[in-house]
């Protein structure tokens, strides 16, 4: 099937290919001062929000070296991306210091949280062809997003319109990779319709490590004379061998295989003062796990969840200044064979209003989201963002806010020989405050951000001795988490190309290897010190070139540094690139016991009809 569908887009690239008229893309460096950051109720331009936001654009993307949304993410300072594998296989998702249950993805403002693990949150990453850009809201989110933005929340923004455009894609390289794409845009009458396909494929780095990824995406606008109704949908299949990430076992060769799919459909009604958006959607994820890949009878763990929901998010415009208020309703199934048959019912009702005085340069956002669930019952998030403009560049700001996350099945319900949930846990609850400054110009933005966390209730994985070999899901005790981070990115122009320097720091003191430091399965790992740079030049007409480099020191000592690098030579309707990861054979682990790559290459063409 998959061949199929990769094979009639190919088919409607060659129908599509003779009303094409693609013009070469336009790098802009300052992009990000007309950019509304899209993943609240109240829409704001980025150098307005209170919040500490990141923003990868599509230039950025182009420019980062990077094959998949995985790699781009590893790029911003306190966004920790613990990866097991290559090719965006398997990666776990973690924001200052918190865990991989407690960062939300979203999709165009979709939440894509899964009810069994946030082990899932990545298996909804979509290929960068269709991204537009990339917003990282950094401390507690969960009075703009719900329970699960618990130390933040990533938005993928995709792309409204590709014009008529059509593009090919082939890349092959180290470890026997090959991938392939196809992508897709018209603009028709009353309708506009992006289309992707893509497979990306490896006989892997190390034994037991191949992978056969698939990525589906299609987003149409319909009847957009008149009401138009946006949909969206996605599916994402990966199956990779899995060795050692969760066992130390070399005999066993761990495999899996995860789905991921949404459909959603989104319409918008807006007036003078009032502005209300409806939405409906479906997610569904599968996961199959077989500790002995040639032996699935011997363990094996098969999982599939669904949420369905229905969402309106809406905001008004008075002498007061702007509410913003909106309701999410949605259910969770699940059936598995390890975790049994559960589902949820879930209600969130979300409030907030932006005050502004003096002259508009003080702004006040006081807000609450409150969320009733089914299985533990009401819960309230009241926060507040307030900003300053010292100048029109310049502007400081701060916040604070509760904030709070439900246990996953996994962590109330798995068992295995070495690992058990607990029914009994508590929810996990935070108080978190923050305050920064950020100044934003054509040329320099910069942002310096300070921040403090108080947690408890903390859910990990931990046994009573060393000799006990039986994990078992606890609350563990206080957590204070706390640290700084620096952004700034310098354009500036060389030969009348355009030229930039971005890099970030982010440095973060915790106090969970005083608890559970030989007893802990997850909370060891935390980034210390987490520094990356990207100089991204243009010294003449066709050919752009990037160098990234990241350092990380974790709190248990290890420590390493990567670079990557790409070149890409534009010509015409052709364009050559190619991309090598840590140049310089760095041997460094982010997750569990799984080795990273090696230095590797991969050179790419992509062809764009006309």
């Amino acid at each position: 099937m998959k061949n199929t569908v990769l094979l009639y887009t190919l088919i409607a690239a060659s129908i599509f290919k003779l009303n094409a008229q693609e013009k070469p893309p336009v790098i802009k460096t300052d992009s990000l001062k007309e950019v509304i950051i899209t993943s609240t109720r109240i829409d704001l331009p980025f150098k307005e929000n209170s919040r500490t936001i990141n923003i990868m654009t599509a230039a950025d993307i182009k420019n980062s070296a990077a094959v998949t949304v995985v790699e781009v993410l590893q790029q911003i300072a306190g966004v920790d991306i613990r990866r097991r594998g290559t090719g965006g296989s398997q990666a776990d998702l973690f924001i200052r210091g918190g865990g991989f249950d407690q960062t939300l993805l979203l999709i165009d403002g979709i939440k894509m949280d899964d009810a069994q693990t946030g082990h899932h949150t990545l298996n909804a990453a979509l290929p960068l062809e269709v991204i537009q850009r990339i917003e990282i809201i950094k401390g507690p989110a969960a009075r703009v997003f719900g329970q699960n933005a618990f130390t933040g929340a990533i938005n993928i923004v995709t792309k409204s319109t590709l014009n008529n455009s059509v593009s090919a894609n082939i890349e092959t390289g180290s470890f026997g990779q090959l991938n392939g794409s196809a992508t897709v845009g018209t603009e028709l009458e009353n309708s506009s319709h992006i289309i992707h396909a893509g497979k990306m494929t490896s006989e892997g780095y190390r034994n037991n490590s191949d992978y056969d990824n698939s990525n589906y995406f299609l987003k149409s606008v319909f009847n957009k004379k008149d009401q138009a109704i946006e949909m969206i949908a996605t599916f994402s299949e990966r199956k990779f061998g899995a060795e050692n990430f969760y066992t130390t076992n070399p005999a066993y060769n761990e495999y899996e295989e995860t789905q991921n799919s949404l459909i959603a459909f989104t319409t918008k009604f807006q007036s003078k003062n009032f502005k209300i958006q409806p939405r409906v959607y479906w997610k569904r994820n599968q996961d199959l796990f077989l500790l002995k890949r040639f032996e699935p009878n011997f363990f094996r763990n098969l999982h599939i969840s669904n949420k369905m929901g229905a969402e309106a998010n809406a905001s008004y415009t008075s002498e007061l200044g702007i509410t913003g208020f909106g309701i999410d309703i949605s259910k969770t199934y699940l059936k598995s064979n390890n975790l049994g048959d559960r589902n949820r019912f879930m209600t969130t009702l979300f409030l907030e209003h932006r005050f502004q005085f003096i002259d508009n340069r003080l702004d006040i956002t006081p807000g609450v989201a409150v969320t009733y669930f089914s299985d533990f019952k009401f819960n309230a998030f009241p926060g507040l963002d307030v900003g300053f403009d010292i100048t029109n560049n310049l502007k400081a700001y701060g916040n604070i806010g509760f904030t709070y996350r439900i246990p996953t099945y996994t962590d109330l319900y798995y068992s295995d020989p070495r690992t058990n949930g607990n029914e009994d846990l508590e929810p996990e609850e935070a108080f978190a405050q923050e305050i920064g400054i950020k100044y934003h110009s054509q040329k320099l933005r910069a942002s310096l951000s300070i921040f403090n966390r108080d947690a408890t209730n903390l859910i990990d994985y931990v046994r009573p001795n060393t000799v006990e070999e039986i994990f078992t899901a606890t609350n563990i005790a206080e957590v204070n988490t706390k640290g700084w981070e620096f952004d700034a990115a310098y354009n500036f122009k060389l030969n009348s190309y355009n030229q930039t320097i971005a890099f970030g720091y982010a440095f973060l003191d915790d106090n969970i290897l005083e608890q559970n430091e030989e007893l802990s399965r997850y909370a060891l790992n935390t980034l210390k010190h987490h520094y990356t740079s990207r100089l991204s030049t243009q010294l003449f007409k066709n050919i752009r070139q990037s160098i990234v480099y990241k350092y990380a020191e974790r709190t248990t000592g290890q420590t390493y540094n990567v670079w990557d690098a790409s070149i890409i030579l534009e010509l015409k309707q052709v364009e050559l690139s190619l991309t090598a990861s840590n140049i310089f054979n760095a041997d460094y682990i982010e997750s569990g016991f799984t080795p990273m790559p090696p230095s590797n290459v991969l050179f790419g063409m992509r062809y764009k009809f006309l």
